[in-house]
């Protein structure tokens, strides 16, 4: 298949999903982003994610691992008119890690009303602590400045940076391995400390099940900014086992999206908190890696 045929089959998918969740899809906005990094869209992952909550209504992400032949995502995405170069720290933070340690890969993220959005480097091979990332100059203060609450908390090793350069904020994600998952008392206690809401103790066992939480902090403020804790894509969608009410288009969403891979849906759950509010992402794949095919054949599956 043609990479402008690629592009086309990706593009309708997003259609066909953005009417599953209500939301219009402008392909003024789509395109643009497609064009730029979709090169190997054959082979990329590719999700698609919506946001529960009526605040979030109109909106479908979707993200994708960005070609292997652009070493520099953040520079290419200015060269194609996706965002504006500025002298803010935030178009440095990739480029800072770039130079101090081997990248895996990227990933480029992306809305069908909001257009680009953010970049992320992946290293999960290279995970690094929080002293590596307070020493590129880059990084906003605000990790310096909640390096001991990390600590405390057991979140100690990064393997995956994401950069908003809308909102200039960056996102720490934090691996935790099968054996160092903290207590669902643990992570209450996290969220009491930072001012977060206060989790029923449903939500709580749910991010218990999570590998990696996403940390997201700016330069403007020492406080982290969110929270999210995301158990490992899953076969299926069980509402019992997810700590809120989906609604009905969500749940639609998580059934039906378009997928290019055989078998039942794979899904992906993540429970966030900003100041004041609790909400649910659900995020379907559309095509998986050839890496994420094989760990979720070896994956066992929750039982239902």
């Amino acid at each position: 298949m043609s990479r402008t045929a690629d592009i086309e089959k990706v593009c309708s998918a997003l259609e066909e999903s953005a009417q599953l969740v209500g939301a219009v899809c402008a392909r003024d906005k789509v395109l643009p982003v497609l064009n730029a990094f979709g090169d190997e869209l054959s082979q990329a992952m590719i999700v698609f994610g919506v946001q529960a909550g009526v605040q979030h209504i109109g909106e479908l992400d979707y993200s994708f691992t960005v070609p292997s032949t652009v070493a520099d995502p953040y520079g290419h995405a200015v060269a194609q008119g996706l965002t504006t170069a500025t002298d803010h720290p935030v178009g440095s933070v990739l480029a800072d890690i770039r130079e101090r340690w081997p990248i895996t890969e990227y990933f480029v993220d992306a809305g069908i009303v909001g257009g680009f959005k953010k970049l992320y480097a992946h290293f999960p091979q290279t995970m690094q602590k929080v002293s590596d990332l307070v020493a590129l100059p880059s990084m906003p203060d605000s990790v310096a400045a909640n390096a001991e609450v990390f600590a405390r908390h057991g979140l100690t090793e990064v393997a995956m940076v994401g950069v908003d350069y809308r909102h200039k904020t960056v996102s720490l994600y934090f691996h935790f391995g099968p054996d160092g998952r903290p207590e669902p008392a643990a992570i209450g206690a996290f969220l009491r400390e930072i001012g977060m809401p206060e989790p029923e103790q449903r939500v709580l066992e749910f991010a218990h099940r999570s590998l990696r939480a996403n940390i997201t902090l700016g330069w403007d403020s020492p406080d982290i900014l969110r929270v999210a804790f995301a158990p490992p894509p899953v076969r299926g969608l069980d509402p019992a086992a997810i700590p809120g009410r989906l609604g009905p288009h969500i749940e639609k969403f998580a059934r039906q999206t378009p997928r290019v891979y055989e078998g039942e849906q794979v899904n992906l759950f993540a429970v966030k908190w900003v100041r004041g509010e609790e909400y649910l992402e659900i995020c379907s794949y559309y095509q998986l890696s050839a890496l994420q095919q094989k760990l979720l054949a070896e994956a066992p599956q929750p039982q239902r």
